[in-house]
């Protein structure tokens, strides 16, 4: 496996996603130990970090209806200010327990044309990766030839990325163990699908889980088909959906393993 692995800490588990602006300190801060720890034990591992906007970013774009083009520019202003205020607090937490993140804005170079996302700066990246700093980037706003404005979720960037830099490993932290049959949050009787490939995608395409709370960039469903996309395009790319609020699976995830309960996804 590659020794680049690409980690999103998911919106719903650095923020609670019920309540807007709200994140989660002591997830964050319990996380960043966990990557330090990784990083640590792995030396030859190289790690680009991203997280989702949660609370802050998808309530702002909810408001103005910022992924289906801005009628009102503010919008597009208040919902990049709200995603880089959640940026400063990660960055901030990581940076504390030592881990030497550099946050990389993907709403300064990013270009959309209807809603896809057609080119973001990878260089600048490149260099931090080279020099053994650990990039950050985040779900965003973004300017679309198309509508005027989009919204760019954090898989969709580690998708532009990968081909760039491809990596061995995406890591999928969120507050649940993986994909389920249907929201494990509110149905008791849900199932665990701990692997998903092209053999069985049609099958549970109907079952996957929808996000709780506020998301404009398709939850559950669209991550998981993004995911597989890219494993199809780049042959031995894997990607592993794991809950970050079970402690230590976001670092065995990062070590190479695949920590059970969790969702594999793969070709």
């Amino acid at each position: 496996m590659s020794d680049l692995v690409f980690c999103k800490l998911g919106g719903s588990l650095i923020t609670d996603k019920t309540r807007e602006a709200t994140p989660r300190p002591e997830v964050i801060s319990r996380l960043a130990r966990e990557v330090r720890e990784a990083l640590e034990a792995r030396p030859a591992l190289r790690l680009v970090l991203g997280h989702g906007s949660g609370s802050f970013g998808h309530f702002a774009a909810q408001r103005y209806q910022v992924h289906r083009g801005c009628a009102d520019w503010r919008g597009y202003a208040e919902t990049g200010a709200a995603a880089a205020r959640l940026n400063r607090l990660v960055v901030d937490a990581f940076l504390a327990e030592g881990v030497p993140v550099v946050a990389f804005q993907p709403s300064a170079s990013a270009r959309c044309v209807g809603g896809e996302l057609v080119e973001l700066a990878v260089r600048p990246l490149e260099g931090a990766l080279a020099r053994g700093l650990v990039p950050v980037v985040y779900g965003d706003v973004a300017l679309d030839d198309q509508q005027g404005s989009a919204i760019i979720s954090t898989e969709r960037v580690f998708g532009y990325l990968a081909g760039f830099l491809r990596p061995g490993r995406i890591v999928l932290a969120g507050e649940v163990d993986g994909v389920f049959t249907a929201d494990p949050l509110r149905d008791p009787a849900a199932r665990l699908i701990p692997e998903i490939a092209r053999h069985n995608i049609e099958e549970v395409r109907a079952a996957l889980a929808g996000s709780r709370g506020v998301d404009v960039t398709g939850g559950m469903l669209s991550k998981v088909l993004d995911m597989l996309a890219l494993a199809r395009e780049w042959p031995g790319l894997e990607a592993l959906l794991v809950s970050g609020l079970r402690p230590g699976w976001v670092r065995e995830a990062l070590a190479g393993n695949r920590p059970a309960p969790s969702t594999w996804l793969h070709e």
